[in-house]
């Protein structure tokens, strides 16, 4: 049991209405203002987002059951205490943020995390429902946070400054505000910013992850500032509305690449190595085969130059 609970609000909850006035200015901004080059509003979409966002609330739920328990023991165990006071939690909410763009980040080139975090990244659009369409597996978070509870930071904190974080993040989710000015573009995460992080072009693509401050993306070489016009979802979109699908599509695939691997070396790569990982072996076969085809297609000279490169071994 922690002791000493702090009372601080679920800032989330609090921001339900906000959440959805501002979603429905947003709909309406577009019906005034129509933008063809914007990724704006599909009906589906935006009840799939919404859907995983209600859903998401429910599992997290759940998952905070035994995560709280875990935390709490660090806690009791630490000597370290930081009081919560204005100023500590200031303090607090940088640190959450710190360790939020490593959570992000892992969860973009570790495909088992990745297998949470894609839920949020599946969509064709990018409007304020996006925002919503958050995970129902987040139980992959909470080992990034450890280093918080070990120096002292009371579990109800942690969890009050990763909704402060979330909060935030919110209004980033949107095509309808432009840059802002310089100051603000070089410190924080911003919508130009954010649209970069949801593109699925490859100069854009695992970039960007911070959650409030952008700086620590321009401190450890993630940062890419926003200069064609994003084209957003997934490098293979899933092309289904459905939500289950969307919140376990990714483990479906891992188990599917883990029963076709060759070796527990493959098995391991497909678990623990970036989203689109290969083993060398099936690279080089994949390029083989390419280089083969292109050469049918080139006719009896390119078979001839075909035939005189060796095919790797498998």
């Amino acid at each position: 049991m922690v002791r000493d609970m702090p009372h601080l609000p679920d800032v989330v909850l609090w921001s339900v209405p906000a959440f959805l006035l501002l979603t429905v200015v947003e709909m309406v901004s577009y019906r005034l203002h129509p933008d063809e080059d914007a990724a704006g509003y599909e009906a589906k979409d935006a009840a799939t987002s919404v859907g995983m966002g209600l859903g998401s609330l429910v599992f997290d739920a759940l998952w905070k059951i035994p995560i709280v328990a875990i935390y709490a023991t660090i806690y009791e165990l630490t000597p370290l205490r930081v009081p919560v006071l204005w100023w500590t939690l200031i303090l607090m909410l940088l640190a959450q943020d710190f360790f939020y763009y490593w959570s992000h980040r892992g969860h973009h080139v570790i495909r088992v995390l990745w297998a949470c975090h894609v839920v949020h990244h599946s969509s064709k659009k990018f409007n304020l429902t996006t925002a919503l369409r958050q995970p129902w597996t987040t139980w992959t978070v909470w080992p990034f946070y450890v280093p918080m509870v070990a120096l002292g930071v009371h579990p109800a904190a942690i969890a009050f400054t990763s909704g402060a974080n979330l909060l935030y993040q919110f209004w980033v989710h949107t095509e309808r505000i432009d840059k802002l000015p310089r100051p603000f573009e070089f410190v924080l995460n911003t919508p130009s910013h954010h649209r970069v992080h949801h593109a699925s072009q490859g100069g854009y693509l695992d970039r960007n992850f911070g959650g409030i401050l952008i700086i620590w993306d321009r401190m450890f070489g993630s940062f890419v500032a926003e200069t064609e016009r994003p084209v957003y979802g997934l490098t293979k979109n899933i092309e289904t509305f459905n939500p289950l699908r969307v919140a376990t599509h990714e483990y479906a695939a891992i188990a599917r690449d883990i029963r076709a691997a060759d070796s527990w070396r493959e098995r391991a790569g497909r678990v623990f190595r970036g989203p689109g990982w290969q083993p060398a072996e099936r690279v080089a076969a994949e390029e083989a085969r390419k280089a083969a085809e292109e050469a049918r297609k080139a006719g009896p000279a390119g078979e001839r130059a075909s035939a005189s490169v060796e095919e790797p071994a498998t």
